[in-house]
């Protein structure tokens, strides 16, 4: 028994066990479904083998949706703990380790996933590319952040969940104070999940410089494609700062090293700082997708062109830029000296400089538009307010000496939320919605939608602004209980009502979605919004080589001027197409990941050479691997292009 005692949760409570038996129960039906629907064949063929990127967006699409969940239980937990003082509803043991993986699967396993899967379904389409410029790497990006997903996920019923906070901070974080194996989790799930991260980076990096259509420059690339070029060279500067980070804290958690320490020559800070170089360029990670697809949303529903192209680039170039010289607002009151405070004060205030550029341009692009109230464009519109009031009060906190009175209180949270909510989710949705039809040949209902964005918003006044009322009262943040005395009790009952809300309306969503599965109608065509760029010039369903004739662009909404003014934009002939093998190497490489993530964090050793073993074989067959890919001939092409076209 001794060997097993090293898996036990070292907290046990009845929602632990009760989610082991929901999570063995949820294994055991999707094998038997699929077993008893003969699925095996097609799951292996079509989805865990393919290299196609639009495949692949759309099991990163499932991935966040699933996250959304997991994390949006952790809230709703969070918030009912502290809806009334002295509630008893989680220990604080629980609550540690409930807002330490809240943290973690919003920001890293649903918020990410979220962006890739506009990355790996828009983009190529976008640019007029066929696939990414490397597909099987694509494939193993997307398998590899899985893998760390899923290991992070069965921390919860497996050894017990990290509880040091989603910064993990040391020497909270070190051996002494987490004597769990749920740190470890934390250092090596994250790990596997960010090297798949920063493959898409350099991914995307190169698809966009390399494969873009004919005649499509720089200057004239749409605005969401302009914003996943600079993210991804965010990622590709801030990525290996994590990656880094994360393997110093699993050899002081492992090892013994003393990188961490707060003795022996080690520093505390030296993790802080660290994780707030990766951990602030992390939210424009995040925010600049976000902004490019309400740049998209704004210019087709507003039937206007976007106001400022040149000064919208302009200013995505100087927030990337200004990302990596803010990360010490982060810790403005641990002491680092009126010099430093000043400096990173001062940077702080200026990035919201470039992001106010864009609230603007987006204001004068709604000016005089002939404006469609679609849900998209319901998002993108309680997006700008809320957003600005989120932006505001983070100017509140750049100035470093009130900070002293913000920070680690729940007004930092509810700031926070007013960025992320907004900025990121509100434009996921909205290019969910947006998206849809182009993935699955029907459209979200409408009314439906409509309900889900205003009970969205009602939910998010009511569960947040609250926070920054409590804060500034003297709330602070990570504690898991609160006496009736300091008045708090009212208005977190009032957060806890707007969580639910919230929760409402992502049911809805959910149930939009079953809704329109089974009554929406099949025939919308292939653009179905009167969009403006070139992912909407191919066919729904999009095929596997996304372009039967490489589109000619003159301008930077070809589409559009395709269709209003005459551009022809699909000129010459079929040919045939090139196009890459499916192959298993990357799902079985990352499974292989997953065991060597699973037997690091238990110190097994002899699995976990095993398994660096196996990794390194499936590099080597690779190396040697010859797969040139295939060719599609003209007849199936052509074959294909008659059946999409309705064509008898």
């Amino acid at each position: 028994m001794d060997f097993f005692d090293r898996f036990a949760v070292p907290h046990p409570s009845f929602l632990i066990y009760a989610s082991m038996v929901a999570i063995g129960l949820t294994v055991i039906a999707v094998l038997l479904g699929i077993t008893y629907f003969k699925k095996w064949d097609y799951l292996w063929r079509e989805w865990l083998t393919t290299v196609d990127h639009k495949r692949i967006g759309i099991m990163y699409l499932i991935s966040a949706l699933l996250m959304l969940f997991r994390g949006g239980v952790d809230a709703i937990m969070l918030r009912a703990q502290l809806a009334i003082p002295d509630n008893k509803l989680l220990e604080s043991q629980h609550y540690n380790e409930v807002f330490s993986t809240h943290g973690v699967v919003m920001i890293l396993f649903m918020a990410m996933p979220f962006i890739m899967f506009f990355f790996n379904f828009v983009v190529p389409l976008q640019i007029g590319a066929r696939d990414v410029a490397f597909p099987r790497l694509n494939a193993i990006s997307f398998w590899l952040f899985f893998m760390g997903a899923m290991l992070f996920n069965i921390s919860f019923v497996i050894g017990g969940s990290p509880d040091a906070g989603w910064t993990s901070y040391f020497p909270l974080a070190g051996n002494d104070f987490s004597t769990s194996v749920g740190s470890n989790y934390y250092m090596i799930a994250i790990q596997i999940a960010g090297i798949g991260t920063l493959m898409t980076g350099i991914n995307f990096i190169t698809t966009i410089f390399k494969m873009r259509a004919p005649g499509m420059k720089l200057m004239q690339m749409p605005m969401f494609t302009w914003s996943a070029l600079i993210s991804n060279l965010i990622i590709v500067f801030a990525f290996p700062v994590l990656t880094v980070l994360l393997a110093m804290g699993t050899m002081d958690r492992l090892f013994d090293t003393k990188f961490f320490a707060i003795g022996d020559g080690g520093s505390d800070m030296l993790w802080a700082n660290l994780f707030w170089v990766w951990g602030h360029p992390e939210v424009y990670i995040l925010i600049l997708p976000a902004f490019g697809l309400f740049s998209e949303i704004i210019s087709t529903f507003a039937r206007r062109n976007l106001y400022g192209y040149k000064s919208m680039v302009a200013s995505m170039v100087v927030i990337s830029a200004f990302s990596f010289f803010v990360w010490a607002h982060h810790f403005f009151t641990m002491g680092q000296g009126a010099l430093a405070n000043s400096f990173f004060s001062i940077t702080t205030m200026a990035i919201a400089v470039p992001t106010g550029v864009k609230i603007f341009n987006w204001l004068f692009t709604l000016w005089k538009g002939k404006i469609e109230f679609t849900t998209p464009m319901l998002y993108a519109m309680h997006f700008l307010p809320l957003f600005t009031l989120g932006g505001v009060t983070g100017v509140m906190l750049a100035m470093s000496a009130a900070d002293y009175q913000y920070h680690n209180t729940m007004f930092l949270v509810a700031h926070f939320h007013n960025v992320i909510i907004p900025g990121v989710v509100y434009a996921m949705l909205g290019g969910l919605t947006y998206y849809w039809p182009k993935m699955f040949g029907f459209m979200l209902n409408e009314r439906i939608g409509k309900w889900t964005v205003w009970l969205m918003s009602i939910g998010f006044v009511l569960a947040f602004i609250p926070m920054y009322i409590t804060g500034l009262d003297g709330q602070a943040r990570r504690m898991y209980t609160y006496s009736e005395a300091t008045g708090f009790g009212p208005l977190n009952m009032v957060a806890f009502i707007g969580a639910g809300i919230m929760a409402i309306s992502f049911a809805l969503l959910v149930y939009n979605i079953y809704y329109s599965v089974r009554y929406s109608p099949r025939n919308i065509g292939n653009d179905p919004w009167n969009a403006r760029t070139l992912e909407w010039a191919t066919h729904t369903p999009v095929p596997e080589y996304n372009f039967a004739v490489m589109p000619q662009v003159k301008s930077t909404e070809a589409f559009w001027d395709a269709k209003k003014n005459g551009h022809e934009i699909f000129k010459g002939k079929i040919e045939k197409i090139h196009m890459p093998n499916s192959s298993g190497l990357p799902f079985i490489m990352s499974c292989i990941f997953f065991v060597f993530g699973f037997s690091m964090i238990f110190s097994i050793w002899p699995l976990a050479i095993i398994s660096l073993l196996g990794i390194l074989g499936c590099l080597v067959y690779r190396s040697f691997e010859k797969d040139h890919g295939h060719y599609i001939p003209v007849e199936e092409i052509e074959e294909t292009e008659t059946k999409l076209r309705g064509a008898k």
